[in-house]
């Protein structure tokens, strides 16, 4: 399997604050890969080393076999970025934005005329072509921040939280159109994300939590990990039921604030036993398959959003 990011032993600080800490792994050639994690879990300082916006302190990125420390223009001919915040020129066209950032690449003429029209077709924005970006809907605007990321042909396309902003129609065509281009034109495509849903949608996830990386595999094997079904359970005694829950069946509840969670087979035989003996102290009693909350949860001893 040949690798499109490689990423060994990555430390960042700002100041006394340790953002990233010996962060290494790789990236899959032609995956959509995840880079999941709640605000100030290190997802944003990645970003912008693996897109060359800061210097890397410590550790090494590679890009397709390149450095990003020493062959940053390399690497940067290489990359697509499109960030969190709109980048275009609200006062210019569609097609002026999409010529302004053609020219930092020295794309021009011929080329240039068929991969605006090539993106625009894809993106269907072709009718929206002389229209000032500032009169554009927010998913139209992110349609166009696709196409200037992707004019020059990248082989990795980096996006930074990219259904910010967007309601759940487009947002399903945004997610339509970056499958498409991973499996027509083979785009390896990485993106940040606080959202488990979309997370969902991705080959592999790698889950960041005070800048470590704590797990990194594909939705299916990153829940199978779990292991049998998730039984939370809500109550004003949490510690002391938990020690009771613990003691009648020889399990090990985990107690998070004023929840206990227990991962166990046939959780549903185990709801109905729980409640026949401790009834009385349960609040609320909820039955799942492992979900990423799970997982993030079995792997910091932290809900998600905490």
């Amino acid at each position: 399997m040949s690798v499109m990011v490689n990423v060994d032993s990555l430390s960042h600080r700002y100041g006394e604050r340790q953002a990233l800490s010996n962060l290494t792994l790789s990236v899959p050639d032609g995956e959509i890969f995840a880079v999941l994690g709640p605000n100030g879990g290190g997802k944003t300082t990645f970003f912008r080393l693996l897109s060359t916006l800061m210097p890397i302190q410590s550790g090494r990125i590679q890009v397709a076999n390149l450095d990003v420390t020493a062959q940053t223009h390399l690497v940067r001919q290489r990359i697509g970025v499109v960030f969190q915040s709109p980048s275009l020129d609200k006062k210019l066209t569609v097609l002026e934005n999409l010529r302004h950032q053609a020219s930092l690449y020295g794309i021009r003429g011929q080329l240039l005329r068929h991969r605006e029209a090539e993106l625009m077709r894809s993106l269907g924005i072709t009718d929206r072509a002389n229209e000032r970006t500032e009169k554009l809907s927010g998913g139209l605007r992110r349609r166009v921040e696709l196409a200037k990321g992707l004019l020059h042909h990248p082989q990795l396309l980096i996006l930074d939280e990219p259904s910010t902003g967007l309601d759940p129609g487009v947002r399903a065509d945004l997610w339509n159109y970056l499958g498409k281009l991973r499996n027509e034109a083979g785009v390896t495509i990485l993106f940040t994300t606080h959202l488990l849903e979309e997370a969902e949608r991705a080959d592999r996830i790698a889950i960041f939590h005070q800048g470590c990386l704590v797990a990194n595999d594909s939705p299916e094997n990153l829940r199978a990990s779990v292991g049998g079904d998730s039984i939370q359970i809500e109550c004003t005694e949490p510690q002391q039921l938990g020690e009771c829950i613990a003691a009648q069946f020889g399990l090990q509840p985990q107690v998070i604030d004023s929840t206990i969670r227990l991962e166990v087979p046939n959780g549903h035989r185990l709801v109905s036993e729980l409640m026949q003996q401790f009834g009385k102290r349960i609040h609320a009693i909820r039955l799942g398959k492992p979900s990423l909350e799970d997982v993030f949860i079995s792997k910091t001893g932290h809900h998600f959003w905490e």
